[in-house]
């Protein structure tokens, strides 16, 4: 008898602080960059496998993967190109990551994307060598339209009957997108951006004064000191900085510093005031400014809110994946 067909599971989010990655195997963190959010997120389960369909917000992204995972993505659309792992393409491309690998984005507009979660990792079909972080690849045209095209196949034909559907199976279905990824791979253009966008020195400087911002981002970090921690002059870190977030360190840290207070006035902080002087912001006038502009309300309604009967308080220390 055969397996009955696998159902996507649909999630909608209009609502930036309930957000919240519904991808297995992906440890996502993020600060927005837009007020208000329309995301949607489609997850297929296969055998061995997850497709999931992607519908994005602007943000920052840093996400880390599951050991013994390997991941395949692309885009789903054309637009503003995303800024990935510190490089920017409007060609037609795929990353691939292997587990315990890391990857920074940055999506300046809504993109749709979709990726393909393998476990336990592929290790027998001839893609390239995974490394420390997602390495990107460009293709040809032809394989960016193939992939594209049995995604949209793949979900419509889970999602709704179909003179197709009787024949399909989840193992089928997994075949055929073995057979357009390996397709993919086989058709990888030779470029000398994707030299410099894989390569590991710069990323291994970023992902240290990630590491240290992370634990720290609460109290003031100069320049000098979290070059001579991480060892490696200002100005090099400064372009590490620059490449992979495409802002300043001071605009970045501002963003996440904002993002920060939000989570603790959504959880319910005793005041305004004092969450904001512990994330270093002095000039209060000044950062009221700044989150009316980032959030579309002032910082003491965020607090209001989280104090309304009934109001669900945001955990401050959760982490954005499953």
């Amino acid at each position: 008898m055969t397996a009955p067909l696998p159902v996507p599971r649909v999630f909608r989010f209009d609502d930036v602080d309930a957000f919240r990655s519904s991808i297995r195997n992906l440890d996502v963190d993020f600060t927005p960059l837009a007020r208000k959010i329309s995301a949607e997120q489609v997850i297929l389960s296969l055998p061995g496998c997850e497709l999931n369909y992607t519908q994005s917000f602007p943000r920052i992204v840093d996400a880390q993967l599951a050991p013994h995972t390997t991941a395949v993505g692309f885009t789903m659309d054309d637009g503003v190109p995303i800024r990935f792992n510190g490089v920017e393409r409007d060609r037609a491309v795929i990353v691939l990551g292997g587990g315990g690998a890391f990857y920074s984005s940055v999506e300046e507009t809504p993109r749709q994307y979709a990726s393909v979660m393998f476990t336990p990792e592929i290790v027998d079909r001839g893609w390239p060598q995974a490394g420390l972080h997602f390495s990107i690849h460009e293709i040809s045209q032809r394989a960016q339209d193939r992939l594209r095209e049995v995604v949209r196949h793949i979900l419509l034909v889970t999602s709704q009957p179909t003179d197709d559907a009787p024949f399909a199976s989840g193992e089928s279905i997994k075949e055929t997108l073995l057979a357009a990824i390996d397709n993919a791979f086989a058709e990888i253009v030779p470029a000398k951006w994707t030299t410099r966008a894989n390569t590991t020195r710069q990323f291994k400087v970023f992902n240290d004064a990630r590491a240290i911002l992370a634990g720290d981002v609460a109290h003031p970090i100069y320049s000098g000191e979290l070059a001579r921690q991480i060892g490696v002059s200002v100005r090099t870190l400064h372009d590490a900085i620059q490449r992979y977030r495409g802002v300043s360190l001071h605009r970045y840290l501002r963003l996440r510093r904002l993002w920060l207070v939000r989570q603790q006035l959504l959880a319910g902080a005793p005041s305004v005031k004092m969450c904001a002087l512990a994330y270093g912001f002095w000039h209060l006038s000044d950062f009221s400014r700044s989150y009316r502009s980032q959030f579309g309300e002032a910082p003491s309604e965020t607090l209001a809110a989280s104090r309304r009967p009934g109001a669900t308080r945001a955990d401050p220390s959760r982490r954005h994946g499953s």
